[in-house]
């Protein structure tokens, strides 16, 4: 669990350092220039295609079909694989390319204050009345403007970058230490994502740790965030991750290489987003796998924590348009909808559907376990991307 220093849930301070335009190092200046005034569609033609860059394993076929045939429209998804990735995509001209972006932690705030997403009205999206508590505006406030209040994203689901595995090759308290990730008693026996800003983060939590700079006074007088790294934690990290680095398998691309990884036996312990855990469980329940394996949520250094969020591009004028995306977001929120996402796509709902879930499901989905969510520091952009850039470069290269 993180202490009462951590990150506030509802905390919208952007980090201090952060340059954006050097850390866009694919953006030309005049490029940049040019998107200073985001690009709006004409509001009165009939939409005929709803363009989204969003996360693939949320694309379920049967429902993104029931509502192209309800509203007569084809829906077009580009899938990214991390925020970085989307944040590039729409800095490049994607309020042109598309209607709705998915994004988690902060960085919806930072495409509000760039501008590259709208503000949109909750009253127009019924559903999102039926969230958890911890989840309403008041107290997740990552999606609402502090200047004016106005609300740019609707939250969708939610879970940590917590460690799935294999209770018969590692045991429990192990598990409950980040430590686990770096052990030389598993080497040859652990995999972690390829994604840098999560294996960055995750190792800085536990280099404050270890240094005792996770509780002292920050240069910034912010409480400790592990995206806003000091330059002695960073050379900290990244010696770290150079150690991991010969302890590793393999850094896994998606879900399904992890679950195969972990299935088979090849290693005992990855950080994962949960997904796959709940794959291996189902499995286990249909006796299709023999092997036991569990998660843990919330490491006792700190652990990361994510919401993901639809947000509506500022491309998108008041109007048609707009109105479809507001008819998108709301059957995505509907109750039975989130479920049949929790269980095909094996995330945690905002929505609370416990009144339709089982209590299997309740469990298996987190639903008694969202106040967790307040004692994990939120994904978020780094201070200095070059920095965290040059650090997993050199990582790579030792």
């Amino acid at each position: 669990m993180t202490t009462n220093d951590s990150l506030p849930l509802g905390s919208a301070a952007s980090p201090a350092g952060f340059d954006r335009r050097k850390a866009l190092k694919t953006i030309a200046a005049g490029a940049a220039a040019a998107l200073a005034t985001p690009y709006v569609r004409p509001a009165s033609a009939a939409p005929t295609t709803l363009r989204a860059l969003m996360w693939e394993v949320y694309a379920i076929p049967e429902v993104i079909k029931a509502f192209e045939d309800k509203h007569n429209v084809k829906f077009s998804p580009t899938f990214f694989d991390g925020n970085s990735e989307a944040y590039n995509k729409l800095r490049v001209g994607g309020t042109r390319d598309f209607d709705l972006v998915q994004a988690d932690g902060f960085w919806p705030g930072l495409y509000y204050r760039e501008k590259l997403i709208r503000a949109i009205d909750y009253a127009k999206i019924p559903n999102t009345a039926k969230v958890f508590p911890v989840f309403k505006p008041d107290r997740f406030k990552l999606l609402t403007d502090e200047a004016t209040g106005k609300h740019f994203g609707v939250t969708w689901c939610w879970g940590s970058y917590g460690t799935t595995y294999n209770t018969a090759m590692m045991p429990k308290e192990k598990v409950q230490s980040i430590e686990c990730l770096f052990d030389p008693e598993f080497s040859g026996r652990l995999a972690t994502s390829a994604r840098f800003e999560e294996n960055i983060a995750l190792a800085g939590i536990l280099v404050a740790t270890r240094m005792g700079t996770k509780d002292k006074p920050r240069p910034d007088g912010k409480p400790f965030n592990p995206y806003v790294l000091s330059d002695e934690e960073l050379a900290g990290v990244e010696k770290l991750l150079i150690e991991q680095k010969k302890l590793l398998l393999t850094r896994y691309n998606d879900n399904n290489t992890l679950q195969q990884l972990l299935e088979s036996g090849a290693i005992a312990a990855a950080p994962e987003f949960a997904q796959s855990y709940r794959v291996l469980l189902a499995k286990k329940a249909k006796g299709e796998i023999d092997a036991d394996f569990a998660h843990q949520l919330i490491p006792k250094e700190g652990g990361l924590g994510w919401v993901d969020t639809w947000l509506v591009t500022s491309g998108v004028a008041d109007g048609p348009m707009l109105t479809l995306c507001e008819q998108f977001m709301d059957m995505m929120l509907a109750p039975e909808i989130m479920k049949q996402q929790a269980l095909i796509g094996g995330a945690s709902t905002t929505i609370d559907i416990r009144s339709i879930a089982t209590p299997e499901e309740q469990k298996l989905y987190l639903m008694d376990r969202t106040e967790e969510l307040s004692d994990m520091y939120m994904f978020d952009q780094p201070s200095s991307t070059e920095k965290w850039e040059r650090v997993w470069s050199r990582m790579q290269a030792a």
